[in-house]
């Protein structure tokens, strides 16, 4: 696989192949939505900090992500469906790749971890807006829908950290295509994520902190 680049991006909204919308709607973090109850793992941690990473920073390092999301070959031949919860998806998923690089002891790239995170989720409540859910049932489903980024989380992370294929490849299909009893695609799925956990690996903290940040050619 080569390294993929993301070219400029049209804004992110929820249409064919698409993602989310940005959104400028503040939302609750995630260590509120999900009512944690004090847990101490690096992904509440991230969440609690105050965001100081510099926002033309955090928003060029989203863009590289949405476009990786956005790779045809994902939709046309791994079969990931072309759907607002398919997009979420593959937006998580690169969101989580992001944020399990930024873990540690690094204090700057905690605080663009919180800046990505907080875009995320703005981008996703500002998606349900325009997908016509109304003020009263936007917080029922960001909240679950906070639920299901943490679970993907839990699962993409303890697979990555055990270098485990097999494992990686079976939570990917119980997230992204839980309608197959066997997803031909999962192992390509999970192969691309094993080497953009690789490539990112490579790219230096300060690096990383003045927002170059690259993911792997899927196509």
């Amino acid at each position: 696989m080569e390294k993929f680049a993301a070219t400029k991006t049209s804004p992110y909204i929820l249409n064919q192949r698409g993602t989310f919308a940005v959104g400028r709607t503040s939302v609750n973090h995630l260590a509120y939505l999900c009512n944690w109850n004090g847990r101490t793992d690096m992904i509440l941690q991230l969440f609690r900090r105050k965001s100081k990473a510099n926002e033309a920073i955090m928003l060029r390092v989203y863009e590289v992500i949405v476009a990786a999301a956005r790779q045809k070959r994902f939709y046309a031949q791994f079969q990931v469906p072309d759907t607002p919860l398919g997009r979420y998806e593959m937006l998580s998923l690169h969101i989580f790749l992001a944020l399990h690089r930024m873990r540690g002891e690094n204090r700057a790239l905690a605080d663009l971890a919180q800046e990505i995170a907080d875009e995320f989720f703005k981008d996703v409540d500002h998606s349900l807006r325009e997908l016509g859910i109304g003020d009263q049932g936007v917080p029922k489903r960001m909240k679950k829908l906070a639920r299901m980024f943490y679970g993907r989380v839990g699962a993409y992370g303890e697979a990555l950290d055990a270098n485990d294929g097999d494992a990686l490849a079976a939570a990917l299909t119980r997230n992204i295509r839980p309608d197959l009893e066997f997803w031909p695609h999962a192992h390509h799925l999970a192969e691309y994520v094993l080497a953009c956990r690789d490539r990112l690996q490579k790219i230096a903290d300060d690096a990383l902190v003045a927002g170059d940040i690259s993911y792997m050619d899927a196509d």
